[in-house]
This record gives C-alpha cells, structure tokens and sequence, in this order.
C-alpha cells in the first residue's frame, strides 16, 4: 500500500521515537501536535493527516496516552538515512 510523502516524513519520525499529542474536545479531535524525539515540534501534521493515519492503523494511543507508531506503520513507512 503506497502512502503519501507527508504521511512517510511523520511515520518516519514517529519510528525514530517521537510522539503525537492530540486534543479532544466534545469527542472529537481539535488539534494535534507532532514533537520529535527531542521534543521539537514538527509542523507538517494537520488533523486530516492525523485521521489518515489513524484510519489506516498507522499509529495507537495506549491508556489515553500520546500517539505512537504501531508495528502496521512500521510496516508502511519505507527506510530512510538519517542526515546527522
């Protein structure tokens, strides 16, 4: 299953170990944060990338807690060097 190159660079950095921080309100999601390892945030998420990736099973919330990746967007997202 081919996924686009905004949902790649935000699995890619969910793999590496960062986050999603999501806010509800009414049941409903209103606003989300993509924070890097180091606790960057990444501004390239909006909430339909964040519907996309959930509705695909990409990423998880474990106890109410942050996003994260799940072994299905391991799967998806394709290897990428790391330019450090």
């Amino acid at each position: 299953m081919d996924i686009s190159r905004a949902e790649q660079r935000i699995l890619h950095l969910l793999a590496q170990g960062g986050h999603i921080q999501a806010i509800k309100a009414h049941k409903r999601f209103v606003h989300v944060d993509c924070f890097t390892r180091e606790g960057w945030r990444y501004p390239g998420l909006d909430l339909d990338l964040f519907r996309k990736l959930k509705r695909r099973k990409a990423i998880r919330s474990l106890n109410g807690g942050a996003y994260r990746i799940t072994r299905r967007g391991l799967g998806l997202v394709r290897s990428q060097l790391d330019n450090r």
